[in-house]
């Protein structure tokens, strides 16, 4: 569970076809508006948060006036390109959720930079739970994203003609092994380029490990996360509506609750569920090959602390950490699983609840 709090205020969630063809497009559709709402509502919060810096002490809300305003658009000063003999291009094709596949791309425009690589434009997952066709372009801002990394890296939109399969260029495709440092990029990887002039990574999800790794490529890092990836200006004009909309009604938390069925079936997570829902979840993790655990004890999973926090459990810290019934909630997340049975008990905790 996320709290983010504001006082005015994108998988290894992976869903096989045959599940996810049966999912209507008007749904595609509405968990598409959710996810990018929700992350825009948590950045955006998470900021005024840093900002005040006074995380979850209860005066906050009643001491402090927060206003949150779309800044007017100033395109920044074009950098200069950053002079470097480009070892190969790195093709990679992110996996996972939407959150999953922007941690992804920080690690990749990393990789790219430690290896004096030619980044190509990202592919998004497009077989996830949610069915989400979106691409990198109708998600996050291409040309924002190029050119405030122009002088760390090189970026294109797409390969050269001369390496496109019609022409008969096969490009050589491989995931790379998961939580590795900068030495398994400069010593197995990097070699790959003197006979590859185009390395696709078909697998993206943590394959850089977070801790052990240089600061510069950390601040690479952490520059991708906080000043390339911005969304489309569409998204981030409904953001602020959205937030808008929020703040009229007063102080908001944003809540992101991670109870949904692809969470829950990934995990073996069933506390509190039917045995038909149970049932269900098993069913779901079966249908997906690349889920690799399939049989799983959720009591041992829930006794490891591995399985999300339930509505019901969310509901009891909301109101240790001093929030009170009064409180606006934004339920940052896709459909609970379990839907109104499952969030009655936070909704009489806390009426004032809006979700979509």
């Amino acid at each position: 569970m996320e709290v983010v709090r504001s006082e005015s205020g994108v998988r290894s969630e992976k869903i096989a076809p045959p599940v996810a063809t049966v999912i209507a497009r008007t749904k595609r559709f509405q968990v598409w508006f959710i996810r990018v709402c929700s992350s825009i509502l948590l950045w955006t919060c998470l900021v005024q948060l840093l900002t005040v810096g006074e995380l979850w002490h209860p005066s906050f809300m009643a001491n402090t006036t927060v206003s949150i305003v779309k800044p007017p658009h100033h395109p920044p000063p074009l950098l200069p390109l950053r002079n470097y003999t480009s070892n190969g291009y790195l093709k990679v094709s992110c996996n996972g959720g939407l959150n999953q596949m922007r941690s992804a791309i920080c690690d990749m425009v990393a990789v790219a930079r430690l290896l004096n690589l030619t980044l190509v434009v990202p592919e998004l997952d497009k077989t996830s739970f949610w069915a989400d066709n979106s691409t990198f372009e109708e998600i996050f801002d291409v040309k924002h994203f190029i050119d405030s990394l122009r002088d760390e890296v090189r970026i294109v939109r797409r390969l050269p003609k001369r390496f496109n399969r019609k022409y008969g260029y096969r490009v050589f495709e491989m995931p790379p092994v998961s939580w590795s440092q900068e030495k398994y990029y400069l010593q197995q990887i990097l070699p790959l380029f003197s006979k590859q002039k185009v390395l696709h990574f078909n697998k993206t999800d943590a394959r850089l490990a977070n801790n052990g790794i240089s600061i510069d490529l950390q601040k690479v890092r952490c520059r991708v996360n906080f000043q390339a990836l911005k969304f489309t200006p569409e998204i981030e004009s409904l953001g602020y509506k959205l937030v808008r909309i929020l703040q009229e009604r007063g102080p908001f938390v944003a809540l992101h609750l991670r109870y949904e069925m692809d969470m829950l079936a990934f995990l073996g997570c069933t506390h509190g569920c039917t045995k038909e829902e149970a049932k269900e979840l098993k069913r779901l993790r079966y249908a997906y090959p690349w889920w690799r655990e399939k049989e799983i004890v959720s009591k041992e999973r829930r006794s490891q602390g591995l399985c999300p926090l339930t509505p019901e459990e969310t509901a009891l810290i909301l109101l240790a950490l001093g929030f009170d019934k009064d409180t606006q909630i934004y339920i940052a997340a896709g459909e609970i699983y379990g839907s109104e049975r499952r969030l009655a008990v936070l909704r009489a905790a806390y009426p004032r609840i809006v979700s979509y």
